[in-house]
């Protein structure tokens, strides 16, 4: 019963005026060089205010171990923790394009990803998966594509792998790693990502690595060139407490309303407003 009733909701969201994003429309905007708008969300108001705000692509990020769970890092997170809540924001979408983070130690084999990766999209209705990871991730990545399941490749600055690296630091600012950033990114669009999220690296290597590929390539800390950004919503609206990053701009200043400032945000990324060179990296 509930894949008819998804089935005809998309029968019927046909014929709105302003369709649902998918990875085709994706691509157009990438082709267009129309930026592409991403936030994450947690829960059904939330991603009801930032699907009302014109946003093209929501995450149910493992950042919520952070901002929701009070963790000092992301790797507490699990997969029945992605569920919940991707379940929760596919609730609050119409237009908006539903990624899940797969968790730290969720995809360590072929099969282990794929089935977590299904239970992401049959539980929690997420229409795409993100992982972390490089050139070793490749083979977790063509897995997945054999099987039909979207995924959004995250390189630069890895959040689960901050005990790995030694904290959170911005990657790809040597010539040497620069280059094997453009690689992976190649490599894992080779192997059927159809998204590459870049984090903290310098806007040269997000420049080159938007070049290189012809899937999206969407950037936080990685600069004005990549195809579109995204935030942590609770860091545009000033929630979260204590050090944020570099790359965060509080939307919220001079805004009524958390749907204003989530349409500034969207607004911001549109017109290259955002980011500025305050919010990059060199």
């Amino acid at each position: 019963m509930l894949v008819l009733q998804t089935m005809y909701t998309q029968l019927e969201q046909r014929g709105m005026s302003d369709p649902p994003v998918n990875i085709s429309s994706l691509r157009k905007m990438k082709q267009n060089r129309e930026p592409i708008s991403c936030l994450t969300a947690y829960d059904a108001s939330f991603a009801a205010l930032v699907d009302a705000a014109g946003t093209d692509v929501v995450l149910v990020g493992d950042s919520l171990g952070m901002v929701v769970q009070g963790h000092d890092t992301t790797v507490p997170v699990t997969v029945d923790d992605i569920i919940y809540h991707t379940r929760a924001v596919a609730r609050g979408l119409r237009h908006a394009f539903l990624v899940a983070d797969m968790p730290f130690m969720s995809y360590t084999s072929a099969d282990q990803a794929l089935h977590n990766a299904v239970r992401l999209m049959q539980e929690g209705g997420a229409k795409m998966v993100k992982l972390e990871g490089g050139v070793g991730q490749a083979s977790i990545v063509e897995h997945l594509a054999r099987h039909d399941v979207p995924v959004c490749a995250h390189l630069g600055l890895k959040p689960q792998s901050v005990h790995k690296i030694g904290g959170f630091t911005v990657q790809g600012r040597e010539p040497d790693n620069a280059r094997a950033l453009l690689d992976a990114a190649v490599s894992l669009q080779d192997a059927g990502a159809d998204i590459v999220l870049l984090e903290c690296v310098p806007n040269e290597v997000g420049r080159s690595v938007a070049t290189a590929l012809a899937v999206p390539v969407i950037g936080i800390g990685a600069g004005p060139d990549v195809d579109g950004q995204i935030l942590v919503l609770y860091d545009i609206l000033n929630i979260t407490q204590g050090r944020t990053p570099r790359f965060v701009k509080n939307f919220q200043d001079g805004h009524d309303s958390p749907l204003a400032a989530i349409k500034a945000y969207v607004a911001a990324v549109k017109s290259r407003e955002y980011p500025a060179p305050e919010h990059c990296f060199s």
